[in-house]
């Protein structure tokens, strides 16, 4: 019988449905005017110290001598606008300024997704190349400036540029960025840059890189990735017949596993990952304990195989690696050569896949 009354909900729906709808709902708008308040105040920040930064610059350019009256420039000014504004207008931030000027002198070129502080990172990159791919990247990807900061401290840009494998180094740049993941490969990097070790030419031995790696221990594990902490160097690991040493062991208690590194100097052969192996094997049964994970191995050499890595265990494996390390940095040229070298196969495998589909979307 009908008296009148609507019939409000079904069994469909609750009666919370509807007040947690419009909390849902003033909740977003709450958010959204958050975010926009927050872009506008960065973008008001970024637009104010470019500005501050350009007129330093051209009132500098008049003087006679610029360092000197630079200085005593920026001297007068920290201090009468600390006077008038408070904090915030110290020598140090209007340099600051004039650097990011200096090195974004076109406005129009700015993005309104980054804020000052991404800026003032990135204009302490002297490469413009880097300069401005780290800024489209951080723009695109959303980087917080922890995240900037760590991809330029790891050289991302330049790992991506060196490597010949792209996809594990934007995974692990990606592990940066983005909540703690659980696998291994996430962890490791390549290639990995031991520049700092020192080494005079090329003549050194492994034994001469592994004692280089344990002077510099703190710059290795910096260089190694999150998490990892030294365990022991030439550890012997024993079986029924026979005695076994490995290179270095660390624990990575993120994972929450041992790492075994073995370091070879030439390209990586089927005999090395054989015995990374052996090692894995073996040390998960006579040295991890109940509550870790697998031990992971990684070979590191200073030339990869792709022919080795496709067909060796390495290709199914989530518990054997393989990385390249560089003694050296390589050379703006060699970069460029590299990245040249890396659009051409890009280039051919497009072409082939034209061919073999007939079309190309």
């Amino acid at each position: 019988m009908n008296n009148g009354h609507k019939h409000i909900a079904g069994p469909e729906s609750s009666e919370m449905s509807e007040p947690e709808a419009l909390l849902r709902q003033i909740s977003q708008l709450i958010q959204q005017a958050r975010q926009q308040l927050q872009r506008s105040v960065n973008t008001t920040v970024v637009q104010t110290y470019w500005q501050i930064g350009r007129l330093i610059i051209e009132d500098e350019q008049q003087g006679e001598n610029r360092a000197a009256y630079g200085k005593a420039l920026l001297e007068n000014l920290s201090q009468r606008l600390t006077q008038q504004f408070g904090k915030g207008f110290d020598i140090t931030n209007l340099r600051n300024m004039r650097r990011f000027y200096e090195q974004f002198p076109i406005r129009e070129t700015l993005s309104p997704e980054l804020s000052w502080s991404h800026y003032n990172l990135l204009a302490r990159l002297e490469n413009p190349a880097a300069r401005q791919w780290y800024m489209d990247e951080s723009a695109q990807q959303n980087w917080s400036v922890r995240a900037l900061e760590r991809q330029i401290g790891t050289l991302y840009y330049e790992r991506l540029l060196s490597s010949k494998e792209h996809a594990p180094v934007r995974l692990e740049a990606s592990a940066n960025t983005a909540p703690l993941a659980e696998q291994p490969q996430d962890y490791l990097r390549d290639p990995y840059i031991l520049d700092f070790l020192n080494l005079d030419d090329r003549s050194y031995q492994e034994k001469d890189l592994e004692s280089g790696i344990i002077s510099n221990l703190q710059h290795f594990l910096l260089e190694l990735g999150k998490g990892f902490a030294f365990v022991e160097r030439q550890q012997r690991i024993r079986t029924e017949d026979q005695d076994f040493y490995i290179d270095l062991v660390f624990y990575n208690y993120k994972l929450k596993c041992f790492l075994l590194i073995d370091l070879k100097i030439g390209k990586l052969t089927h005999q090395d990952v054989g015995q990374m192996d052996s090692y894995v094997r073996i040390y998960d049964q006579h040295k991890k304990e109940a509550d870790d994970n697998p031990t992971i191995g990684l070979v590191l050499c200073s030339q990869k195989s792709e022919a080795v890595v496709k067909y060796s265990v390495l290709a199914d494996s989530k518990q054997l690696f393989a990385s390249r390390y560089m003694a050296y940095l390589p050379s703006e040229a060699q970069l460029q050569q590299e990245l040249q070298r890396e659009r051409q196969a890009i280039e051919a495998r497009l072409a082939t896949l034209e061919s073999r589909t007939g079309s190309f979307k």
